[in-house]
């Protein structure tokens, strides 16, 4: 990352990019001229031009400072004038080279399983040849992989990620360090001799599955924002401020684990911006795993198979996100999985592929959380990207059809809880059923509202798609019973479980102030003792099945 002052010059494009009539169709990043007061003011003025020793032609000159990051390919700065409607190349530089295009970079990490044992790095770079990934005097070779524009989506006019805005993401590396303990600190560097390597890194392994403790936090809708005053295609607020001060959480070594369920980068066809979002988020997830669910802006295109038929992804249709995040799902386009850590088990969903009643999605959540044993993972956490609940005005609506189909399943399974993202705000409701009430908070003597699961309800339900995207506004009138807090301020959620109750924060990124918390208990039961224990007690004596449902 570097900052890059030019002068004069308004904007910048990668030379994978259309020059098309003088007009640039691929720019990344553009400011105006006119924030540079010296420039309005012509306090650097030179004359061009004398006309028997008197000045006839004066030229103004300013200087803008651009954020630039390692995208491989040359880039150029263009002024121009006509705005972005009818802009007119006035002149432009010579193309900018980076110094090593093939430099490794933007390693993030992930979970392969439950076991802590195990993890993921996957990183960028140039350069096609595998490379290495070294920690702890061990070494993985990488898989190498990538996608090109005859992988995006489009129709008669084309997406901008089959046009415009298609730009080459290089090579995406993958490697599992293997031979790790859970809940434990390592070091790490990545790429070869040949192209150079990485900074050293260190990184927590996850608590497994099945241990006490787990220290997480979960968010949505994140994209990226600008480190200048550019301006870009699709800019999030909210992004900068949320990423520091996941930085500070990180750093503090009190995070083990981060979910980030749905709406990724907002590159949406504009591919040059998984490179910015992936520089973004590289201090957190260089450090602890980064899991993550697929949004309407990852996956959502026009005959392409996902459920809504929308252009959400821009022509993306899933498979830079799946290329980036290699979650641990049993194939491609099957974007949904779960995984285990401490006392949580975690079913994560995608909401824009088919969870219709019988299709192979819903029959895979029924089995997995069917097969959850409560007496080794007693949190049950049910994540996906479109809310069930929201009190939301404008354009979000709920899909009836998807509350009627997957709503059940929770309330069978026994979920505590249900995160969503989609809705850009802060919500949080009570034990909530088919939009009624099962039961309510209570509040703790330290003001903290309470819910008790020893004797189970309902799921409580909570919208956090605070993290970045701008802010929705809550309706004022006629706020349904089961909404019990809504805020909207940019931030994320601290989570804290142990096998007996299981803390969540809501945290304002600007002033890091607690602006919910909640908890859940419960206690143990003969229902969550160890089920190989039965068995092997009982081996041979006929058993009535557990009757899991609630009668509500």
């Amino acid at each position: 990352m570097m900052m890059f002052r030019v002068s004069i010059l308004t904007t910048y494009y990668d030379n994978g990019g259309h020059i098309t009539n003088g007009i640039c169709f691929s720019f990344q990043n553009a400011q105006y001229l006119g924030i540079d007061q010296d420039y309005l003011k012509c306090t650097k003025k030179e004359c061009k031009e004398y006309d028997n020793g008197k000045c006839v032609l004066n030229t103004c000159s300013g200087s803008l400072k651009f954020h630039i990051i390692n995208i491989r390919t040359e880039i150029e700065f263009v002024f121009f004038a006509g705005g972005f409607d009818t802009p007119c190349i006035l002149t432009r530089s010579n193309p900018v080279k980076f110094a090593n295009p093939k430099q490794p970079l933007y390693g993030h990490l992930s979970s392969i399983d439950s076991t802590g044992t195990s993890m993921r790095l996957t990183w960028v770079s140039g350069d096609k040849e595998p490379q290495q990934v070294q920690y702890e005097n061990r070494k993985q070779t990488s898989e190498v992989t990538t996608f090109t524009q005859d992988d995006m989506c489009s129709l008669i006019v084309p997406s901008p990620a089959k046009d415009f805005g298609w730009h080459d993401p290089g090579f995406i590396h993958s490697a599992v360090m293997t031979g790790l303990q859970p809940s434990s600190i390592y070091s790490y560097k990545y790429g070869s001799d040949s192209v150079g390597w990485s900074d050293q890194f260190q990184f927590r392994t996850p608590p497994a599955g099945g241990s006490n403790e787990l220290k997480f936090l979960i968010y949505g809708d994140m994209g990226k924002a600008p480190h200048d005053a550019s301006i870009e295609h699709y800019i999030q607020p909210g992004a900068l401020s949320v990423v520091r001060a996941l930085t500070d959480e990180v750093d503090s070594g009190n995070v083990e684990s981060i979910f980030h369920i749905g709406d990724i980068s907002y590159a949406t066809g504009f591919l040059v911006e998984w490179d910015f979002f992936l520089q973004l988020i590289s201090p957190v997830a260089s450090q602890v795993s980064y899991m993550t669910a697929t949004g309407n802006h990852e996956r959502d295109y026009q005959e392409s198979g996902s459920v809504y038929i929308t252009p959400d992804s821009g022509g993306e249709c899933g498979v830079p996100y799946e290329t980036y995040f290699r979650m641990p799902t049993a194939a491609k386009d099957k974007p949904w999985y779960s995984i285990e850590q401490a006392s949580v088990h975690f079913t994560i969903i995608s909401t824009e592929h088919d969870w219709s009643e019988n299709s192979e999605q819903y029959e895979w959540m029924k089995r997995d959380m069917a097969t959850v044993d409560r007496s080794k993972t007693p949190w049950l956490i049910f994540m996906g990207h479109r809310p069930m609940y929201t009190s939301t005005d404008g354009v979000f609506s709920v899909d009836k059809n998807f509350v009627k189909d997957v709503e059940p399943l929770l309330l069978d399974n026994k979920v505590d809880l249900a995160f969503f993202g989609h809705v850009h705000n802060y919500e949080r409701t009570c034990a909530v059923y088919q939009e009624e009430c099962k039961a309510m908070p209570t509040m703790d003597e330290n003001g903290i509202s309470t819910y008790d699961n020893s004797n189970y309800s309902a799921p409580v339900h909570a919208v956090m798609g605070m993290a970045g995207f701008t802010l929705d506004k809550f309706k004022t009138d006629d706020v349904d019973c089961w909404s019990l807090r809504r805020i909207s301020n940019f931030g994320y959620v601290r989570g804290h479980a142990t096998k007996e109750e299981i803390n969540f924060e809501f945290v304002n990124a600007n002033t890091r102030q607690i602006e919910d918390n909640f908890r859940i208990i419960k206690k143990q039961s003969s229902e969550f003792v160890d089920v190989s224990q039965i068995m092997n007690r009982f081996a041979g004596m006929p058993m009535d099945e557990p009757n899991t449902q609630s009668d509500i």
